[in-house]
């Protein structure tokens, strides 16, 4: 087994307008055998952070069969502790080897005082918190030489002393620091629900200009005294109001690159690639229409 990355690594393609799946271990053989019709894979950053290896091994055959994307869960943007250097460092030697079309993050922090939280917490949409965001996400494109896309999260409780709704804040910090925004449709019907907002607002209010990728995934529902909760737990087909919602954000942004996420209770692959097609269903309609 080698000890060391691949070194080469095919040029970048552009993600087109279509619907990709989310790369899983579980699926590298299968992808690789059945090279499923899906327009593209994202892959979580972290999960190709070795020297080498199968994991790494694996995606350089598949880096060479679909274009890529680099989604990632660990940078805690939002927190106040300074960027992890360590983490940084595997997250530019994997770009620099696997010339990703597209790098994206979340709206979200995960540390305090160096102690590692396995979660995506939300921020208080504040000027304060939006001035903070502006500088990390700057300070990160500087160093990847690059544009990032942040991600919207799911949430379940809000801060009281919030300033401004969620989806004022990203475009704010979008047209700030020149990112561009990765929406999450699940999220936004997921957080919506939960908040008793309207999720046709957030979309409407998000500049297109600013939107370059959307997903969509399912969740779970958590009743408690009463009340239920929608859970975003990635385990489940895409329900159909989520698919409505869907539709609502093409003719608002016209067709983007589009994600299906799912990473508990993973399925057959088949299963992922007929969730694609499905989506793609949507963007043609999309392309059409905008033709």
């Amino acid at each position: 087994m080698s000890a060391r990355l691949p070194t080469a690594a095919p040029a970048a393609d552009s993600i087109p307008a279509r619907a990709g799946i989310g790369l899983r271990a579980v699926h590298h053989q299968a992808i690789l055998s059945e090279r499923p019709a899906v327009g593209w894979l994202e892959a979580h950053s972290e999960n190709y952070f070795a020297d080498g290896g199968a994991q790494i091994q694996f995606l350089e055959k598949i880096r060479s069969l679909y274009p890529l994307s680099l989604h990632g869960v660990g940078l805690s943007l939002g927190s106040t502790d300074p960027p992890n250097a360590q983490h940084l460092r595997k997250l530019e030697r994997l770009i620099a080897w696997s010339e990703p079309s597209v790098v994206s993050e979340h709206l979200s922090w995960s540390s305090i005082d160096g102690t590692f939280l396995n979660d995506l917490l939300p921020l208080p949409y504040t000027e304060e918190a939006l001035r903070h965001m502006i500088a990390r996400v700057g300070e990160l494109q500087d160093r990847l030489r690059r544009q990032i896309l942040i991600e919207n999260i799911s949430s379940y409780l809000r801060f009281n002393f919030q300033q401004m709704p969620e989806w004022e804040f990203l475009a704010a910090l979008a047209a700030a620091s020149g990112c561009g925004l990765l929406v999450d449709v699940n999220n936004v019907y997921v957080s919506a629900h939960n908040h008793g907002f309207d999720a046709r607002e957030f979309l409407r209010a998000i500049p297109a200009r600013h939107v370059q990728e959307l997903h969509l995934a399912g969740h779970s529902v958590n009743r408690h005294d009463g009340r239920e909760i929608l859970i975003d737990t990635h385990s489940t087909p895409v329900c159909e109001e989520v698919w409505s919602l869907f539709d609502f954000a093409l003719r608002c942004y016209g067709p983007r690159p589009t994600l299906i996420e799912w990473d508990t209770d993973i399925p057959a692959l088949a299963v992922l690639a007929a969730e694609a097609d499905k989506a793609d269903g949507f963007l043609e309609r999309s392309h059409d229409i905008a033709a």
